[in-house]
């Protein structure tokens, strides 16, 4: 999977990333590599799953599908 990321200067000074397909996604660094870096930990957070996601009532219908 392939996410387009956007790196701003921060005003303060290094650099925010974030990624606009994943509303909240967001990280800074010192330089564009450290916030790369750190942006890509957050995006694996973000799609990691949490107990609450596995919750499914009885009857549950699971489905896949390519992006």
């Amino acid at each position: 999977m392939k996410l387009r990321v956007v790196l701003e200067p921060s005003e303060e000074g290094g650099y925010t990333a974030l990624v606009p397909s994943l509303p909240g996604c967001i990280s800074e660094g010192e330089n564009p590599e450290e916030a790369m870096k750190n942006i890509q930990e957050a995006i694996e957070l973000y799609l990691e799953p949490v107990d609450d996601d596995l919750d499914f009532s009885e009857g549950s219908e699971f489905r896949e599908i390519a992006i």
